[in-house]
């Protein structure tokens, strides 16, 4: 076990806390927006996703221990720099994707644990070596990616259903253009990695027009939880505003100078990080409302 305070910093920085911070926040939203929402159920159930995210992503850095230290954004972390061992790692990421399962388990449903495993399974064992052999891992990777407000709307029903399924639709759009936009502007740390993304196998130019057409598959999906009767008018009106603005900010880049497309890249990334909270705030402040 860690013996020091490095340590547990250490092991606090392989949970990739940025991102377990959204996922609990996006499975907070999916269990506020379920109907018959239970405050303890939800609270038991953001917290199971949020152990399955950390386990997720600890596992993820086990994983890539070996090319972590190729890439700038990733040669710090603790097991690229030898600073935390190995053994621990592996030990500490199943202790938490054990204790997501369990928490679930005993205070939701077996379908969110179900949902779960194969969500953690999904990511650590099929997108995380897929991302080093094809640039279509981007999109099975983001399908356990996009698991945590279906997950939070599960752990309340206890089903699958045309609320929770909008939901999970944006999350899954979403992160393409989110996830291109990274690709673009870190594109010589990825080929150095071997990562095979879409500006690497085929070109800036592909990955400025998928980035696009995603964008543009985000303005109806975007309106889907006003279409099943999850949010009203309020929450549609601010997602339309808003996937067309995010629409406008990606098409931007078919015009833009190739001197400057790292600097777009890196703007549509940024956009990519406002809209998803403001729609989060839309669905909030609708169902509060209304």
């Amino acid at each position: 076990m860690p013996t020091t305070k490095r340590q547990w910093a250490d092991l606090w920085a392989l949970t990739k806390p940025g991102v377990t911070r959204m996922s609990a926040i996006t499975a907070a939203g999916g269990a506020y927006l379920a109907p018959g929402v239970s405050l303890g159920t939800a609270i038991a159930g953001v917290i199971g996703v949020s152990l399955s995210v950390a386990s997720a992503s600890a596992f993820n850095m086990w994983l890539e221990q070996g090319t972590d230290p190729l890439m700038p954004r990733t040669r710090n972390r603790p097991l690229a720099t030898g600073r935390l061992n190995s053994t621990l790692a592996f030990v500490f990421a199943s202790m938490l994707g054990l204790a997501s399962l369990v928490v679930l388990g005993l205070f939701c449903n077996a379908l969110t644990v179900c949902l779960t495993l194969w969500a953690m399974i999904a990511y650590v064992g099929v997108y995380t070596p897929l991302k080093y052999r094809t640039p279509l891992a981007l999109l099975i990777g983001a399908v356990p990616g996009a698991m945590p407000p279906l997950l939070g709307w599960t752990a309340i029903t206890g089903e699958i259903s045309a609320g929770g399924l909008a939901l999970f639709a944006i999350l899954l759009v979403w992160q393409m253009p989110h996830f291109i936009a990274i690709a673009l502007f870190r594109k010589a740390e990825y080929a150095r990695a071997g990562i095979q993304c879409v500006p690497v196998v085929r070109g800036d130019g592909v990955a400025k027009v998928q980035a696009l057409a995603w964008a543009l598959a985000l303005v109806p999906v975007s309106l889907l939880p006003s279409f099943v009767g999850v949010t009203g008018w309020l929450y549609a009106i601010v997602a339309g505003a808003m996937s067309l603005w995010f629409f406008v900010r990606a098409g931007s880049g078919l015009v833009v100078r190739s001197q400057d497309g790292v600097r777009w890249a890196r703007s549509l990334f940024l956009a990519s990080l406002v809209y998803l909270p403001v729609l989060i705030a839309a669905m909030a402040v609708d169902v509060m409302l209304f």
